[in-house]
């Protein structure tokens, strides 16, 4: 099977202030006269780190990756002032234009998928083509699925811990209940619902659990702004006009090619956004991977990105 390409560093870091209040870390890696693609990370909340420079031949690729508003190395951390979809749809753009760059690529995975698809409906003059993996259009059913009700019926052990925090009498409707714990004064309050959040995720997230990825999902500075910012965006149905929006919208992209990769057991986004997304796309292809979960880094996922790059 096709795996990442070898460990690379950046050729190019800087700091980027977008708003009077948030400034993002952002970093060029490979062929600074390479195709240029922007890559988007999960969460929202999740942040980058050196595996997501690996997806793309450093040769013939130009690939910028940044921190999302709150996250990461960006500043401050944590923050949810100023931190809605449309606001890191208007930092991609500024980001584009600083970089000099007139036209490019997108990649994104789960959240990430959910920011391209926004950035590219928004701006679809400037994107080349879409790689887009484990499909979330943030629609009130997908957010039900994992945080409600769904999920729960796989993961009966993981849910139990998930449903710690949260007393039986706010138990219906827990998107709610733990808005209130993350947004707390208190920070054991903050800390101890952050962490659930969080487990619950990394527990679901691969078709095999893996205690390395969960324990990553556990550290307490990832999961804080992880869990804070993922359940500010879904409370807010991640800030669009309508349910569904993305999908409604998507003949914006009828031109632009795209590829779509899933995993068949994908729980915390399932494989129906994806199938919607591509029957709705006439010029994108969906790929399902029969023998994983939603984690980008289990061997079938990887393969089909590293081809889908390599295509592109």
């Amino acid at each position: 099977m096709r795996s990442l390409y070898p460990e690379i560093e950046p050729f190019d870091v800087f700091e980027f202030p977008v708003s009077d209040i948030h400034t993002l870390y952002v970093e060029q890696v490979g062929n600074p006269k390479g195709k240029p693609i922007v890559f988007l990370h999960g969460g929202p909340g999740g942040g980058i780190d050196a595996k997501n420079r690996r997806y793309f031949d450093p040769k013939k690729w130009r690939v910028i990756l940044f921190d999302q508003r709150g996250c990461g190395k960006s500043k401050p951390f944590s923050c949810l002032e100023q931190n809605t979809t449309w606001d890191l749809v208007s930092d991609i753009e500024k980001i584009r234009q600083k970089l000099h760059i007139e036209r490019w690529h997108v990649f994104g995975g789960s959240w990430g998928s959910t920011l391209s698809l926004a950035y590219a409906e928004s701006h679809p003059e400037v994107v080349l083509g879409l790689i887009l993996r484990g499909i979330f259009l943030i629609r009130q059913s997908e957010i039900n699925w994992f945080y409600q009700f769904g999920a729960s019926e796989i993961y009966p052990e993981a849910w139990d811990d998930y449903l710690k925090p949260i007393p039986e009498s706010e138990r219906g409707n827990l998107l709610e209940a733990y808005h209130r714990r993350l947004t707390s004064s208190d920070d054991k309050i903050v800390h101890e619902a952050a962490k659930a959040w969080s487990i619950w995720e990394g527990r679901t997230a691969k078709l095999i659990p893996d205690a390395d990825f969960i324990s990553h999902f556990a550290d307490d500075n990832f999961s804080h702004a992880f869990a804070r910012i993922e359940c500010h965006y879904f409370k807010n149905r991640g800030f669009l006009e309508s349910d569904g929006w993305l999908l409604k919208n998507i003949s914006r992209l009828a031109s632009i090619p795209a590829v779509i990769v899933q995993g068949r057991y994908d729980m915390c986004c399932p494989v129906r956004s994806a199938y919607d997304l591509s029957k709705a796309w006439p010029k994108a292809e969906l790929k399902i991977i029969g023998d994983a979960g939603h984690s980008a880094s289990e061997p079938g996922i990887i393969e089909a990105l590293v081809n889908a790059t390599d295509r592109f």
